[in-house]
């Protein structure tokens, strides 16, 4: 497997069937569709044909910035939802678009592992995955909301094309 060097942030635990609701139900919370009521209306808007005349990157980022005016609220209100505590923190240090490989050695081949990923992407955000380990530092993806997997895409896509770009200049 062919991976792209990249520095990404990644919690991590065993996947364990006793767990298996508290992951499911984590993952779930990270499907941009919900509490997500702005990002909802504009893609409302955007299918009903009203945002065609707008400034789509204004757009954007006045979307962005109510998202965190919406956060900064939750903070002072104190309603910010807990997140499991999940027992391994480490770097990503290379990706593909079926997997990647993590700078340390742990993982147990075979296994399962329920992930959060501090994707940098516009707008930055963590995404919630499951992935078996293929060795004790890959992992394949085997569950990614379909958002998230194009956002991871076209990650992978601009890390692929940087690589190239520093190939062409130390040609």
């Amino acid at each position: 497997m062919k991976f792209y060097e990249a520095t990404i942030d990644i919690v991590f635990d065993v996947y364990e069937e006793d767990k298996d609701v508290e992951f499911k139900k984590e993952y779930n919370t990270f499907s941009q569709t919900n509490d997500d009521v702005v990002g909802q209306w504009l893609r409302n808007a955007k299918a009903r044909g009203e945002t065609k005349d707008s400034d789509m990157v204004l757009l954007t980022l006045l979307v962005e910035l109510h998202r965190k005016v919406d956060t900064l609220t939750k903070i002072v209100n104190n309603e910010i939802k807990k997140r499991l505590e999940l027992s391994f923190s480490t770097t990503i240090c290379g990706i593909n678009f079926d997997g990647f490989e993590i700078e340390e050695a742990l993982f147990e081949k075979d296994k399962t592992y329920y992930c959060r990923v501090a994707l940098p992407v516009f707008p930055q955000r963590d995404i919630a995955i499951f992935v078996k380990a293929i060795s004790n530092n890959g992992a394949k993806i085997s569950l990614m909301h379909e958002s998230d997997e194009k956002d991871w895409n076209g990650y992978v896509r601009a890390r692929e094309r940087a690589m190239i770009r520093e190939l062409k200049a130390k040609a």
